[in-house]
């Protein structure tokens, strides 16, 4: 499986660089909708767009059946259940220490798609609030 990873991950890179395969969206695509707070916009809600996509249809039935394995394998161990732990150490912080203020930073990736550490914390009862750039805090 890492092998075929591996190999489809090289594969869709070569053919971005050649021009045979077009990104769906652009990083300044991504850029403007976050900073818009925008993270419902079309190109956030795929569960797979922080991870290399290797559902292919032009794979022969048994590489499909792998390639869905690896996609399952990745979007639940790489970002559902990190999202999960990060969101519970952020509400353990915060339930321990009411009487302080934090400020928390992750990657981009971490409020991309769906079940977010955004999600965790607003399915917890937590209000979230995004702060455009240039808003004071």
């Amino acid at each position: 499986q890492v092998l075929f990873a591996l190999n489809q991950t090289l594969l869709q890179h070569e053919s971005l660089r050649a021009g045979s395969l077009q990104a769906p969206y652009t990083t300044e695509d991504l850029i403007k909708h976050y900073n818009c707070g925008d993270l419902n916009a079309v190109i956030f809600n795929h569960d797979t767009s922080q991870v290399p996509n290797f559902i292919n249809t032009t794979l022969p039935p048994h590489e499909q059946v792998t390639a869905q394995e690896i996609d399952s394998y990745f979007r639940q161990e790489l970002i559902y259940k990190r999202n999960e732990r990060m969101g519970k150490r952020v509400m353990a912080l915060l339930r321990e220490n009411a009487d302080k203020s934090f400020f928390f930073a992750f990657g981009a990736g971490h409020f991309l798609g769906n079940n977010t550490v955004i999600d965790v914390l607003r399915q917890a009862g937590f209000e979230v609030e995004h702060t455009p750039p240039g808003q004071p805090i």
